[in-house]
């Protein structure tokens, strides 16, 4: 592939010209001077390779180049681009800078601080913050714009995020979209290739399906990263994953000696760590590879530069602040390895990682581990004055010229001692053991699944019953106002039922509270458009001059007639509930308005029927006979009765009635237009159900009563 460097690309960080070394997961390029502040700053904070001399994958060497030339170095100086930066003092480093003082302190506050990186606004609740940014870095993978999920990652989004209404990762995502430079940054920050969506399927799975074989290859090799790692680092090859060949366990010369039985309990003990140690161990190992291959790299292209000297070389992992001092001291000592002991280790791992991986078995009578634990014991009555150490080092900087301990210092093992303290077991795990706990964690898996399903279903039903427990409710209060003794809910300033709930009620249901139809006894009013009349006595209809433009049977209080007079006005005489004189509590006989509902009903059918026929011509006469049956329906109740719904029924009922019958009039007007024609139609069919819903009310209410 090539490795050529523009001439026009600088350093990102001191501006110097034509830099050689790349940070892949900052996404710069930085010269060879910065470089060496880079890796003293360690793996979580900047991961460094030679553009030329290292190795690397064509994708991933595309996804560093394609940042970089998109302008990556803003996220990490944004706010160095301000102008009013300068006035504060901030500057960025020159190329004529000391590396001492000038070009470590920026390097540092740029990396490790993030002193430059744009701030999110302060919240409460950090995690809702990085939810966020996680949902927003979700989204944006499926597309190619890798500096905004460069941001997004910087500023907290994480790598691994599942979300929980599309049931994947961003991975995922990238995969799916054939995205190969979104999977090679995710992967940078952590993402899991092998991680498992809702429906079981990892990103390599999603990768094939969509026809994306070269991303589902590269993934493959991000799956098994640290592992082709360590085998390159020993023997120069890598598997063919290709072909099925996942592990290569290189052989050592002398691997043929027998093994004492200390060294067997050590390897027996090495094969007892839980996977979250082992996995520790092996990170850990392959940072301390990384290591030594960039020292490698850097003194092969110095060529006896002046950078070459003791505080620039990096003697051991540098300090991690997220781990712990124990095991930042077990990183440090890894440096303390022999080639030959190094390497033996490393074999090791990768014998238990396949062991690991596949299940099998690992009791070959030939082990690589006693040449560690054979130079560490002939060493060990020489190093007393090691125990005076503190914990770990500080790794070497420009501001410490005192040397520090080379690696060819003898010092304890301190893995080995870590996996000499760690004997969880008594034995290696077997085959069975391991797929015994296999089916367990798949059994596990699977329960959590289903366990999420049963409370997605059981929030859904919460949600069904607290609607229904509203609906309920609402009806309850209705039906407490019509109980036997003629007790009536409180109402308003001017007595007015209070609003009902949200949810709209059938003409069917007995508890539909209909609204008051308040009306000027000697004068009519427009409201809107709409003349409102009482319902005349000697059989006269509304005037028809003027047109509906929305529906007037609603249940909401019309509040404007009040506002205008300032007390309520007049109903109809029939209804009207300021009506002097007593109220009468009696009720007609069930069959009686069981029989006039049946007649209303009869001819409001064949009102519809001629509306569905567009017969307007038999709207005139079938509103008679609904008018006319109506009022002798009302002629049945007393003038006052003393049942709030009764009177709220009565006066729905005979007022819809004298609406349906002004409207029927418009409809034998001569040559209407369609447009009228259809308006009258919509307002025929509501008057009509309005009527039907009242003598519904009315039935409900007589049979209630004449029970009790």
């Amino acid at each position: 592939m090539s490795k050529r460097v523009r001439s026009k690309e600088v350093c990102a960080d001191c501006s110097a010209p034509e830099p050689r070394w790349a940070s892949v997961n900052r996404g710069v390029l930085i010269c060879d001077e910065c470089c060496s502040i880079h890796r003293g700053l360690g793996r979580h904070s900047s991961q460094v390779r030679h553009l030329t001399h290292s190795s690397w994958p064509q994708s991933q060497l595309q996804m560093v180049q394609t940042l970089y030339g998109n302008g990556a170095n803003s996220i990490w100086e944004h706010s160095l681009l301000d102008p009013s930066s300068a006035v504060s003092g901030k500057r960025k480093a020159n190329p004529q800078d000391r590396v001492h003082a000038n070009k470590t302190e920026f390097i540092k506050a740029k990396y490790q601080m993030l002193a430059y990186v744009h701030r999110m606004p302060c919240r409460d609740d950090d995690s809702v913050t990085a939810k966020d940014l996680s949902k927003q870095l979700h989204s944006s993978v499926r597309t190619g714009n890798l500096e905004t999920c460069l941001r997004l990652l910087s500023l907290g989004a994480q790598a691994n995020f599942f979300h929980p209404e599309k049931g994947n990762s961003p991975l995922h995502i990238a995969a799916k979209a054939g995205q190969i430079l979104q999977a090679e940054l995710l992967a940078v920050y952590g993402a899991d290739p092998g991680a498992l969506d809702s429906s079981g399927k990892t990103p390599i799975d999603l990768a094939r399906q969509a026809g994306h074989q070269e991303l589902a290859e590269r993934l493959v090799e991000i799956q098994y990263e640290l592992t082709d790692r360590l085998t390159f680092y020993l023997c120069g090859r890598r598997p063919d994953h290709r072909n099925g060949q996942h592990f290569i366990i290189p052989q050592m010369a002398d691997s043929s000696l027998d093994l004492s039985d200390f060294a067997k309990a050590a390897k027996k003990k090495l094969q007892s760590l839980s996977n979250h140690q082992f996995e520790e161990l092996a990170m850990d190992v392959y940072d301390e590879v990384d290591r030594r291959e960039t020292d490698a790299v850097w003194l092969a292209t110095q060529n006896h530069s002046t950078l070459v000297t003791d505080t620039t070389i990096i003697p051991f992992l540098p300090v991690n602040p997220e781990y712990s001092s124990t095991r930042n001291q077990g990183r440090q000592k890894l440096a303390r390895f022999s080639a030959h002991e190094f390497a033996t280790l490393v074999i090791d791992i990768l014998a238990d990682a396949k062991r690991r991986q596949w299940g099998n078995s690992c009791d070959s009578p030939k082990d690589n581990v006693e040449l560690i634990l054979q130079g560490i014991n002939s060493r060990h009555n020489s190093e007393s004055q090691d125990n005076d150490q503190p914990d770990y080092d500080s790794v070497a900087s420009d501001e410490d010229p005192v040397q520090e301990p080379t690696c060819g210092d003898s010092c304890n093992d301190g893995r080995t001692k870590s996996s000499e303290s760690s004997d969880l077991s008594d034995g290696p795990i077997t085959v069975q053991e391991f797929m015994e706990v296999k089916s367990a964690l798949t059994a596990s898996e699977a329960k959590i699944q289903q366990l999420l399903k049963v409370n997605c279903h059981l929030s859904e039903e919460l949600r069904m019953m607290q609607s229904k427990l509203s609906s309920l409710q609402t009806e309850n209060t209705t039906l407490r106002w019509q109980t036997p003794s003629g007790q009536q809910h409180p109402q308003g300033p001017f007595g007015r039922h209070p609003a009902r709930g949200g949810r709209a009620l059938s003409m069917y249901e007995t508890g539909s509270a209909p609204r008051h139809y308040p009306h000027r006894v000697e004068t009519a009013r427009q409201d809107d458009g709409v003349v409102l009349q009482p319902f005349p006595t000697n059989g006269c209809s509304l005037g028809g001059h003027s047109t509906m433009l929305e529906s007037d049977y609603d249940t909401t209080p019309n509040h404007s007639e009040f506002e205008e007079t300032g007390s309520p006005v007049a109903a109809p005489e029939s209804v009207e509930p300021e009506v002097e004189g007593e109220e009468d509590a009696t009720l007609p006989c069930t069959e009686d308005v069981i029989c006039k509902t049946e007649q209303i009903t009869k001819n409001i059918q064949e009102l519809l029927r001629a509306a569905q026929e567009t017969k307007h011509e038999s709207f005139l006469p079938c509103s008679e006979k609904i008018r006319l049956a109506v009022t002798e329906m009302a002629a049945l109740f007393p003038k006052r009765p003393s049942s709030e719904t009764v009177r709220n029924s009565l006066y729905l009922l005979t007022s819809s009635a004298s609406r349906l019958h002004g409207e029927c009039q418009k409809a034998a007007e001569h040559n209407p237009c369609p447009s009228d024609i259809q308006l009258v139609t919509q307002q025929v069919i509501q008057c009509a159900y309005d009527i039907a819903k009242a003598a519904k009310q009315l039935v409900t209410v007589t049979t209630k009563e004449n029970n009790n």
